[in-house]
């Protein structure tokens, strides 16, 4: 946790409460692990595309892509992906963004091809099972005027890629990545390790519209070993786009107790001492529980190797 807060990268946080609250630091230890089995090609923030060849047939097609995440735009699918009412909202990953406007629609999700994404997705969908690489996709639109403020992903189990589709293209459109800007264009692509800070500011008249996809993280054995447990977590997160799709584990629990969660911010009004220490509490129950879930899946197969 030291390591990650005050060593790795460039950027740093105004203070050790902000990189708790927004890192989940608890994964630091195992992430870490992964950080030192990681092949050269993947360890700095903004990684060279042409270290990844395999991800070009991506590139090559997005003007495809483009047109049916546009389709899905004008029939408001990301619109109800985050309704109260659907199903999708339940999104225990990325449910904080919903407050900043942003948006998604999911195609794939660590073993799981939406049915949803299948039907109105087709050949983006068949374009991406080509890759066994990628474990994660979704298009994501953030609106105009709207943000990302400084975060990073919680597990270092991959990659992450975008892709232009219809952007402001426009440098006041831009993600920051441990202090390295980038502005998106149409068709052009960005790979970064999501584990580093990053941010996100769309200072434009404009949406924009992106592929993003979890492509796995180049590693020796131990990192792939590590990995693989990880993913059984990530499976757990599966998230529906609608009522034909499967639900993970983790956000059942999250849909299950979201109404509580909704009633203690009524209390954040009244009595805000209170409410950070029910925050404290049920945010540290989570951590633990995610804690032990990894705990028996990486004890099985060392009981297993140890008989």
């Amino acid at each position: 946790m030291v390591y990650v807060y005050a060593f790795r990268g460039t950027y740093r946080h105004p203070s050790f409460n902000e990189y708790v609250r927004k890192c989940w630091p608890i994964f630091a230890p195992l992430n870490c692990l992964l950080y030192m089995s990681t092949e050269r090609r993947g360890k700095k923030p903004i990684l060279d595309l042409n270290d990844f060849p395999e991800l070009g047939i991506v590139r090559q097609n997005w003007e495809m892509i483009r047109d049916e995440a546009l389709a899905l735009q004008a029939n408001n699918e990301f619109e109800n992906t985050k309704s109260e009412t659907n199903s999708g909202y339940y999104d225990v990953g990325f449910r904080t963004f919903f407050k900043y406007g942003w948006s998604k629609f999911y195609l794939k999700w660590y073993g799981y091809t939406h049915d949803s994404a299948k039907r109105t997705c087709p050949n983006t969908v068949a374009l991406i099972s080509k890759l066994p690489q990628v474990k994660g996709a979704m298009f994501t639109l953030l609106p105009p005027g709207s943000k990302l403020t400084p975060h990073s992903d919680p597990f270092a189990c991959s990659l992450r890629y975008h892709l232009g589709l219809k952007t402001p293209n426009d440098d006041n459109c831009w993600i920051n990545v441990d202090n390295q800007q980038y502005s998106w264009r149409d068709g052009e692509a960005l790979l970064f390790d999501e584990t580093y800070v990053h941010h996100v500011s769309n200072n434009t008249d404009k949406h924009r519209l992106i592929l993003m996809l979890d492509v796995e993280r180049p590693m020796g054995w131990i990192g792939k070993l590590v990995n693989f447990f990880y993913r059984s977590l990530m499976r757990m997160t599966i998230v529906p786009n609608d009522e034909t799709d499967k639900r993970g584990l983790a956000n059942t629990v999250f849909a299950s107790v979201a109404p509580l969660l909704a009633k203690s911010k009524q209390l954040k009004q009244t009595n805000k001492p209170l409410y950070k220490t029910l925050k404290f509490v049920v945010n540290s129950i989570l951590a633990l529980i995610l804690l032990g879930i990894l705990a028996v899946l990486f004890y099985i197969p060392y009981s297993l190797l140890s008989a």
